[in-house]
């Protein structure tokens, strides 16, 4: 007998059009494997996703940007066509707030956890983040919200250059305008006109002070609290290599025990009432040793799969059986359990994965789901060729040239965006 009710299918929701988005695939295959129906509202025209044999479903997503009332009819459709509740896995923060915010509108036709509405926006919001951690004396690197632009720059000599200049809600940059969600700047006149593209990012800049990036100190936690605020599921990983380098998203994570790093994700989570799956970013002082909450993400980390246990538990499956009332099965840690996106670290998904030290997964590639992997380099390689074209077309750059100075990528909230147009809603039967 299973232990998940496979009556109950999944619905993954994804709104930005990163193509190349490997947590889609690993909650597609996470829960198709314990033979739950998978449907994925996501644009995956051109995404190794769509060759998923665990996919059920797909469906046209809501457009960037959608309001929550627009997401919310476009989950409406796809529920009348399962004509069954299901889990619904928000996997941006565009659509972990929509969600939230329109939880009593979706609570007929979906399975949801038990929490304010407007909790993920607040935890989302880089500057609600701030004044949380603030309140609840968790470590944060100092903040400032400038009010104008000549603030801003005043404010960047407070902090001491260089500073981190954050958009409070990346996820309403819109794409294509050359802004980033995260950049180090250098100067108090970068930071000036930063503030003058406000209107244009959609939400507040903030300055914060720089914690620079080093051996040992970019750790995130990916976990799951249950309808009692119990932390089920996960653990704390350590970024090994990372895309931009220093910074940005992980491209080799490895689980790592730290009880320092888990005791505050208990503890946020705990105080914050949160309930369900969530992914925290931390950076370690150099100086003081403290880890600072950089990010809360609520929804599941893109490298969530690094974390699964020898029960085969990870924070989807954590999700699923919570909502579905079935107990969780007591697995025990995998330290050492590496995962790597191989599109982003080529050479070590390459290299021989080591014996005995809680196993390798790979985004892509899987033994018994062969079709994404083999469909990622050809798509991954058009896609480097289209930026490279673009680059050249608006900057008059040269491929592998210099990036000008000024102010650089720290992080990225999500890989550059393809444009696509939208493809009418499939619904594909794969078999098992």
């Amino acid at each position: 007998m299973s232990l998940f009710d496979t009556r109950v299918p999944a619905v993954v929701l994804r709104m930005d059009r990163n193509p190349f988005h490997h947590g889609t695939l690993g909650a597609v295959r996470s829960l198709g494997r314990a033979g739950v129906d998978v449907h994925v509202v996501a644009d995956c025209a051109d995404s190794p996703v769509r060759a998923s044999r665990y996919l059920s479903g797909l469906h046209t997503p809501p457009p960037p940007g959608a309001p929550p009332a627009e997401i919310a009819a476009v989950l409406r459709r796809v529920a009348a066509r399962l004509a069954r509740p299901a889990v619904l896995i928000p996997m941006d923060d565009a659509c972990a707030v929509a969600v939230g915010r329109a939880r009593t509108e979706l609570a007929p036709w979906y399975l949801l956890p038990d929490q304010p509405g407007e909790l993920p926006a607040r935890v989302a919001d880089k500057a609600e983040l701030a004044g949380v951690c603030a309140s609840l004396d968790v470590p944060h690197p100092e903040t400032l919200v400038p009010d104008g632009a000549a603030e801003a720059a005043r404010a960047a000599w407070r902090l001491g250059l260089p500073v981190v200049a954050k958009w409070s809600r990346p996820w309403l940059v819109p794409p294509g305008g050359g802004l980033r969600s995260t950049v180090l700047v250098r100067s108090a006149r970068e930071a000036g006109e930063l503030y003058l593209r406000a209107e244009e990012a959609g939400s507040r800049l903030l300055l914060q002070a720089f914690l620079p990036p080093g051996a040992d100190r970019d750790w995130f936690f990916h976990g799951y609290a249950d309808h009692f605020g119990a932390v089920r599921a996960g653990g704390p990983g350590r970024k090994t290599r990372a895309r931009p380098r220093g910074a940005g998203l992980t491209a080799v994570g490895r689980w790592t025990p730290n009880p320092q790093v888990q005791a505050l994700a208990e503890r946020v989570t705990a105080e914050l009432g949160y309930r369900g799956v969530f992914d925290l970013d931390f950076r370690r002082c150099g100086t003081t040793g403290r880890y600072h909450l950089l990010d809360f993400n609520p929804r599941p980390g893109a490298q969530f799969r690094l974390f699964t246990d020898t029960a085969g538990l990870d924070v989807v499956r954590a999700l699923h059986l919570d909502l579905t009332h079935r107990p969780l099965p007591q697995g025990a840690p995998r330290p050492g359990r590496v995962f790597v996106v191989e599109n982003y670290a080529p050479l070590n998904a390459l290299r021989p994965a080591r014996e005995g030290h809680g196993g390798r997964e790979l985004a892509w590639h899987a033994r018994d789901d062969r079709a994404p992997g083999r469909a990622l380099w050809a798509l991954w390689g058009r896609h480097v060729s289209a930026r490279l074209r673009d680059r050249v077309h608006r900057g008059g750059a040269r491929p592998g040239a210099p990036a000008p100075s000024g102010a650089r990528v720290v992080r990225q909230a999500s890989a550059p965006p393809a444009d696509h147009a939208d493809r009418p809603d499939e619904d594909r039967a794969r078999s098992r």
